[in-house]
């Protein structure tokens, strides 16, 4: 018994000093601030370290924003995580500018090519669903980007739906490039984008799962609430919805409006 408590113990002390560097490597409020105002991030790792992450890059006028699920959560997941961060650093630090597919592009090669993934039987199959999107503030524009993931848009109080391409960010039976979408937004928009964790979550009273219908309907129901009360009250529904359930995957959100 001394002997696992002294393990689980040095494991632990290990996975929280991984916390802290999975979390150095976050966007902070305070850059997120300099660029978007209002705007919220909704993070809930399932585990210590998580396999969700958000990450944001400010080129000129330009801001790139990523909503990503790697394969997995805790230890597996976060060190996705780091692959996919360090990846997107890169890719957006070149010299010619790329469009949200042409970055989706890039980001899946690197993966392929870092994990050895050739389509062999053993290869390895992890990779990562995400959302991509460039936002123009000062023209309203923003490009987008999706691996399985959408990016949702609420204008006058009805849902706009920006669905992503039915591929991973990893090795796939059949690639194609991953398609772009050039948006024109309006004043007082409201941007969401997520990994899955949120609508997946079992819980309510027929222990079933949040779903996506009902996470649409929340946020029409919300998005004219300032964006860190929306965050409260997204935070505080799922936490009702789970009650004694345990959370069962990485959730990560992101609202912004324009």
């Amino acid at each position: 018994k001394e002997v696992i408590e002294v393990q689980k113990n040095e494991i632990l002390a290990s996975i929280n000093y991984a916390q802290k560097i999975q979390h150095a490597v976050l966007p902070t409020t305070e850059d997120i601030d300099e660029v978007m105002p209002e705007h919220f991030v909704l993070f809930k790792p399932r585990d210590i370290v998580s396999g969700d992450f958000y990450w944001m890059k400010k080129v000129n006028n330009l801001v790139y924003f990523v909503a990503a699920d790697c394969t997995g959560h805790g230890v597996p997941g976060a060190f996705m995580s780091m692959l996919g961060i360090s990846f997107l650093n890169e890719i957006v630090s070149k010299t010619e500018l790329l469009n949200s597919g042409q970055i989706l592009n890039d980001l899946r090669e690197k993966i392929k090519s870092s994990l050895h993934q050739t389509g062999g039987k053993n290869d390895q199959k992890d990779g990562m669903d995400l959302v991509l999107a460039v936002f123009d503030f000062e023209n309203r524009k923003v490009q987008y980007s999706g691996a399985y993931n959408p990016l949702i848009i609420i204008r006058d109080n009805e849902v706009i739906e920006y669905k992503g391409d039915k591929q991973p960010i990893a090795i796939h039976i059949i690639e194609r490039e991953f398609t772009t979408h050039d948006i024109d937004l309006n004043t007082n928009d409201r941007i969401y984008m997520f990994s899955d964790g949120y609508a997946d979550q079992i819980g309510g009273p027929k222990n079933r799962k949040f779903m996506i219908k009902n996470l649409k309907e929340l946020l029409v129901e919300i998005h004219q609430k300032p964006l860190l009360d929306q965050k409260q009250i997204l935070d505080d529904t799922i936490k009702d919805w789970m009650k004694d359930e345990e959370q069962v995957d990485d959730i990560v959100m992101f609202g912004v409006r324009i």
